[in-house]
């Protein structure tokens, strides 16, 4: 691929997908992602090589929020295995909103169906090992540090303070799963540690960099590492298909047809397996939380480049 021809292909599709940010709105109920200009748009593809193209708002820094789910998600697999995990989360989509408490309540056993949702995530938060909040979120910023290569990356404290002070509805999920028993550690310690990996802050170019390493079944391509099992990566990108991109998954599904991860920041990280991660950054979000321009540009550069897996 002739790198200046493929950046200058990523400009003209974003410059194409950049209209539909008006559609949208940026997440106002955490008061910090509010101040976002809505009409910002990145994107950053890293290929099998390692080679980075890039388009736009590509190194505007900006926090992970429910792509990290990926991540606490991989660190609690690999610290408890299979079984353990999914004893206490489920598998399946919900065709709910992802702060949802709905089918929390109603389904038994009251277990999360699966980790993608807030109530999911902060039940996988509770399984992650340390003797600290800092502690276990470390093993959180080492993964995410290791695979991108930028030592520094940490959480953003004015996000992470503004999502905790306006977090009662997650407040009311850590608490229900409690009383479930599927939360066993102290629940305000693990709804800080579910803020502040939430809070972690990026690039849409480092977004990449973690897209390929999913795209390489967990293999850092700039080094040729293994940094996280195989049977991990297909799980995590199983759930990106399913319910990544919340309660539209199923439609980004057939109209875009590669797994991605979105949050409400504005970020999608999305993976090509064997061939490239991708990350966008537009933080004008549709009614379910997903990024318009961001899911735009996805949709036509899968069309342009036929990235889709089905």
């Amino acid at each position: 691929m002739d790198i200046e021809q493929a950046n200058e292909q990523l400009e003209r599709l974003r410059l194409e997908a950049s209209g539909e940010a008006g559609k949208g709105k940026v997440a106002s109920y955490i008061p910090e992602l509010a101040k976002e200009d809505p009409h910002q748009l990145g994107i950053s593809v890293c290929l099998s090589d390692g080679t980075i193209l890039s388009a736009g708002e590509a190194q505007k820094p900006f926090t992970l929020q429910s792509i990290s789910k990926i991540f606490s998600l991989i660190v609690a697999l690999c610290q408890n295995g299979q079984q353990h995990v999914f004893e206490r989360v489920g598998k399946e989509p919900t065709g709910d909103p992802f702060n949802s408490i709905i089918k929390l309540e109603t389904i038994k056993p009251h277990k999360p169906l699966n980790p993608m949702i807030n109530a999911g995530a902060i039940a996988v938060a509770g399984m992650i090992q340390g003797k600290s909040v800092q502690e276990r979120l470390d093993c959180i910023l080492d993964l995410l540090r290791r695979i991108t290569g930028n030592p520094h990356i940490g959480v953003n404290e004015a996000v992470y303070c503004s999502e905790k002070k306006t977090a009662a509805r997650n407040r009311a999920l850590a608490w229900f799963l409690k009383d479930s028993g599927v939360l066993a550690g102290d629940v305000e310690e693990t709804l800080d540690l579910y803020f502040r990996h939430c809070a972690i802050e990026v690039t849409a170019e480092e977004v990449a960099r973690l897209g390929m390493a999913l795209a390489a079944d967990g293999v850092d391509v700039r080094t040729g590492d293994r940094v996280f099992p195989a049977e991990v990566a297909r799980i995590c990108k199983t759930f990106m298909v399913t319910c990544g991109m919340y309660n539209a998954s199923g439609e980004f599904a057939i109209d875009v047809g590669i797994p991605a991860k979105s949050g409400v920041a504005g970020g999608i990280m999305a993976t090509v397996p064997q061939r490239m991660g991708i990350g966008v950054f537009g933080p004008a979000l549709d009614e379910k939380g997903n990024s318009v321009a961001g899911v735009k540009l996805l949709a036509l550069l899968a069309k342009d480049w036929e990235l889709g897996i089905f």
